[in-house]
C-alpha cells in the first residue's frame, strides 16, 4: 500500500503533494513502482495534529481519488470521517482505511456495510493532539500486546454488530498511535500473535519517529523522516516474514524490493492477497500482471 498524503502537514513531505495534480502524478509513481493499492489521505495523523473541517478532506480527497480510478490505479482512502469515505467509494475507492477503527465517526460503520467495501480498522485511543497521553499499558512485558489484541477484537465485535462482513475487516495494531517506542518494537515482534486472531494484519510502520529513534540509538545516525526508508523496508521484509498481509509505506520500490527477497530466503512460499479482502473489490491495475512478489504478499 502505498502512503499519498495530500495534506499541508503531512510529518513526511510536507506538503509536497496538496496540489491535486502534483498528487496523481504521485499516485500513478506509486503504481508504477509496485503498490498493489494507492492510501489517499486528506488529514494528517501526525501526533499534535489537528482536526481538518470535512468539507476541506472532501475537497483534497475526492478530485484525487477520481483520477486514479479513471487511470485505472486500485485506491484505498484514509479517512475517520463516514462521508469522506462515501464520497470517495462513490469516486471509485475500494478501500476503506479508519485509523479510528470507528470510533471517530459512528456513521462509518454504516457506509462501510452499505458499500460492502474491505475496512482496515486500526488500534486507536484518542485524536492526534493527545494520543501521546494515552501511550499507558501494563507493567508487565507483553502487556501491551495483549492490551492492543484485545481492544482491536472489541472493535471489530462492534463494527461487525453494525453491519461490517467480517471477512472483510482487516486489522492494524496502530504503530505510533498511542504508543512508545518500546511499544512499536514490542507489537512488531509479536505479529503472529495477532495473526492469530484469524484477520488480515496491516502494518504502517513508514518513516516513523520509533525508527528514527532506533537508528539513533543504536547506529548513531540523527534521521529525518525521509531518510529512513532503508529501515523501513527491513521492517517491511520482517513483517512480510511475520504473517503480516500488508505494510502501508512511503517509498514503494525498497519496500517491494525487501519483500522479495524475504520471499526468496524463505524459498517463495508467501500467501497472495486474500480475494475475499481486496481483489474482489479492486480493479486490476496494470502493475499487477507482474511476476514479482507484490508488497502486499506475506510469508508462512
Amino acid at each position: 500500500m502505498g502512503i499519498l498524503n495530500v495534506t499541508p502537514d503531512s510529518f513526511s513531505d510536507g506538503g509536497r503533494y496538496a496540489e491535486t495534480g502534483r498528487a496523481v502524478e504521485q499516485g500513478l509513481r506509486l503504481a508504477e513502482q509496485g503498490a498493489d493499492l494507492v492510501d489517499v489521505g486528506g488529514e494528517s495523523t501526525r501526533p499534535g495534529a489537528q482536526p481538518v473541517p470535512v468539507e476541506a478532506e472532501l475537497a483534497r480527497v475526492v478530485p484525487v481519488v477520481r483520477e486514479l480510478v479513471r487511470a485505472e490505479v486500485a485506491v484505498s482512502v484514509d479517512t475517520m470521517h463516514a462521508a469522506v469515505a462515501r464520497a470517495a467509494i462513490e469516486a471509485g475507492a475500494c478501500l476503506v482505511n479508519d485509523v479510528s477503527g470507528g470510533l471517530a465517526d459512528p456513521a462509518m460503520a454504516a457506509v462501510v456495510a452499505e458499500a460492502g467495501v474491505p475496512y482496515v480498522a486500526m488500534h486507536w485511543r484518542a485524536p492526534s493532539r493527545e494520543m501521546d497521553r494515552h501511550a499507558v499499558y501494563g507493567d508487565v512485558v507483553g502487556d501491551v500486546v495483549g492490551d492492543v489484541t484485545s481492544e482491536l477484537l472489541r472493535r471489530v465485535e462492534a463494527l461487525t454488530a453494525a453491519g461490517i462482513d467480517p471477512g472483510r475487516v482487516i486489522i492494524d495494531p496502530g504503530i505510533g498511535f498511542a504508543k512508545r517506542a518500546t511499544h512499536d518494537w514490542e507489537l512488531l515482534a509479536h505479529l503472529p500473535a495477532l495473526r492469530a486472531t484469524g484477520f488480515p494484519v496491516l502494518v504502517g510502520a513508514s518513516r516513523k519517529r520509533f525508527i528514527g529513534a532506533a537508528l539513533s540509538d543504536r547506529a548513531g545516525i540523527d534521521s529525518v523522516p525521509g531518510d529512513r526508508d532503508a529501515a523501513t523496508a527491513a521492517v517491511s521484509a520482517l513483517a512480510a516474514a511475520a504473517g503480516a498481509f500488508c505494510v502501508r509505506v512511503h517509498d514503494v520500490r525498497s519496500s517491494l524490493h525487501a519483500v522479495c527477497v524475504a520471499a526468496a530466503w524463505a524459498g517463495d512460499r508467501r500467501i497472495s492477497a486474500p480475494e475475499s479482502v481486496v481483489r474482489s473489490r479492486c480493479r486490476k491495475a496494470p502493475h499487477e500482471s507482474r511476476q514479482a512478489p507484490n508488497a502486499s504478499a506475506s510469508l508462512r
